[in-house]
């Protein structure tokens, strides 16, 4: 799975934000990151150029099979990495701070062995 961590902050927030919305646009994604919607335009034509995610006429925008998988994977490092550092005292903000910085760059291989490891 080539890809920056911009292209991986992108998909995870179009997965978080279709649990929330019954459609994700991308003023919705701007809105979410604090980005202007010119920067988001951008980052969307690169993630359906790369076939990530597929933008309807009206705007809507879904994540293909592969971006889902890609958005999924970051999703769940983000989830168990922050729950795991809360739970070594962190302060709550903190831990979801780091664990956005940690789930880039962290292996799949390391991933799973911390999860298995680790019990939450």
């Amino acid at each position: 799975m080539n890809i920056n961590e911009s292209a991986e902050n992108y998909l995870e927030t179009i997965l978080i934000l279709s649990h929330r919305l019954p459609v994700v646009r991308s003023v919705d994604i701007a809105n979410e990151l604090g980005f202007k919607k010119s920067s988001v335009s951008i980052a969307m034509k690169n993630l359906r150029g790369k076939q990530h995610i597929v933008v309807s006429d009206s705007g809507f925008i879904t994540l293909t099979d592969s971006g889902r998988a890609i958005a999924e994977e970051i999703y769940e490092r983000h989830q168990f990495l922050s729950a795991w550092l809360e739970r070594l005292g962190v302060d709550p903000q903190t831990a979801v701070n780091d664990a956005c910085k940690i789930e880039h760059v962290i292996s799949r291989e390391s991933f799973e062995a911390i999860k298995r490891n680790i019990r939450l």
